[in-house]
């Protein structure tokens, strides 16, 4: 075992101690990051909070993801513009996260990494008395779902906060989709649709090999391995679940006993060679816990792509994941339709949208009234969210938004973590947070039981 204080993080004049100790006393949240496999642990730190201390202690096994996790961190504290100044506090060994329950640190867990282990280390930290900020996915079995259940139950048994982060509700056009379905004089009704015409439908397109915070991302060989990362229809599926939730049923609490019914699911492969493994992970050679899915000793098959098709509240919905290992031009990619009696609420982002995610409008019927409607209601929508525009292109209407809204994906990080210090200071999630966080989990961990039967 091995405790480290990493000595170049502390950027603080030493002269200024005593004040800084005044100071961290001050701060009601400390945070503890455990077992920081994934870049996201690193982006909930991308920018400072006013209630939050800033020496933050990260307990870990020995291994490479440690020092990439510390190497985005002192990136962000060494910045020109807007440097954060935390101090990690770092404990390494086999028995790390015993010794985060016996030392008790902080008050919140950040987790974000390998997700085999992910739904124990959630129940046993809330049964410490720890809250806990959560990257998704929760959990990637159903056996994984009923603990998680349990997790929730302690949660509430003991007034902590369970969260899990959810950055695309803060995507602008996600937001205005949203805004737009809750007009009745734009987009009527929600359709029911049908299994094969569903009334929403979600998909995401992501690649391997891509930039975070500048740089090109490396990530742990046991991010391709389904039984640590999990399959692909349980883990970013998870973002395109709870955006159907959220869009389609804004402020309801869905029951997955009764308003969750999974139809069909199915999943397949991405097919990587050893030199693109090699681009990514930095091992000349694939880890033997990869060995049984590689083929012709040379191409890994990763179960990453998934499609769910079900029904919530009787909606026909389907979302569906593709990962790809590169793009040549732009970056990960997000479609997105909803349809009302009305009219047709559409995302794209391809080519013609210069690969930026872009809102449509696409009345069903077009009659004379309509645009004078449209415009009366965009008054509303305008409200919230001032300089929001419309151009009319064809029998479409194209929805103009200001730069002042385009927050990248790394920026979400920072809205996700204010809201879940709101709840943990104020105690007020949403009474539907909580049931509806299950039915998200619930849905994709009972198709990956469909997808894996076939």
């Amino acid at each position: 075992m091995q405790k480290i204080m990493v000595g170049f993080i502390l950027m603080i004049c030493m002269s200024c101690e005593n004040k800084q100790s005044e100071k961290h006393a001050t701060k009601s949240v400390r945070l503890v990051t455990l077992d920081p496999g994934h870049f996201h642990a690193a982006l909930v730190q991308k920018s400072m909070y006013e209630s939050v201390d800033s020496i933050v202690h990260v307990y870990a096994p020995s291994c490479p993801d440690v020092q990439l996790h510390l190497d985005r961190i002192i990136a962000y504290n060494t910045r020109k513009e807007n440097p954060t100044h935390w101090k990690e506090a770092v404990y390494e060994g086999d028995d790390f996260f015993e010794e985060m329950l016996a030392e008790k640190k902080g008050n919140v867990v950040v987790l974000a990494g390998n997700n085999r282990k992910k739904t124990d280390y959630i129940y046993k930290s809330l049964n410490a008395g720890f809250n806990v900020l959560a990257d998704k996915p929760m959990t990637i079995t159903s056996d994984g779902f009923q603990i998680l259940e349990k997790a929730f139950e302690v949660a509430r048994k003991n007034n902590l906060v369970l969260y899990d982060i959810m950055t695309e509700r803060f995507e602008i056009t996600s937001i205005l989709q949203r805004e737009f379905s809750m007009l009745p004089e734009v987009f009527g009704e929600m359709e029911k649709g049908t299994a094969d015409n569903p009334a929403v439908i979600k998909k995401g397109i992501h690649y391997f090999y891509k930039y975070v915070s500048g740089n090109v991302l490396k990530r742990p060989p046991w991010f391709m391995d389904i039984a640590q990362e999990g399959n692909g229809i349980v883990d970013v599926t998870t973002h395109l679940v709870d955006l159907v939730q959220w869009e389609c049923f804004p402020e309801q609490i869905i029951d997955y006993k009764k308003d969750i019914e999974v139809l069909k699911a199915k999943r397949w492969t991405t097919d990587m060679t050893l030199h693109e493994f090699n681009s990514i992970a930095g091992l000349k050679n694939f880890p033997d816990y990869l060995k049984s899915i590689v083929k012709n000793d040379s191409i890994l098959g990763v179960y990453c792509n998934g499609e769910i098709n079900y029904r919530i509240k009787g909606v026909h919905a389907k979302v569906s994941v593709e990962w790809n290992y590169k793009t040549s031009v732009g970056g990960d990619t997000h479609y997105s339709i909803m349809r009302g009696t009305k009219a047709n609420l559409i995302v794209r982002q391809g080519a013609e949208e210069n690969f930026q995610p872009t809102l449509y409008i696409e009345p069903t019927h077009v009659y004379p009234s309509y645009e004078t409607l449209l415009q009366k209601e965009l008054k509303k929508v305008q409200d919230k969210y001032p300089g929001i525009e419309l151009k009319k292109m064809n029998k479409q209407w194209m929805v103009i938004i200001p730069d002042k809204y385009k927050e990248g994906h790394e920026a979400h990080f920072a809205r996700v973590t204010e809201n879940f210090l709101e709840y943990l200071q104020k105690k007020n999630m949403p009474a539907w947070e909580v049931p509806n966080i299950l039915a998200k989990y619930y849905t994709t961990t009972k198709a990956l039981e469909l997808a894996t039967k076939k």
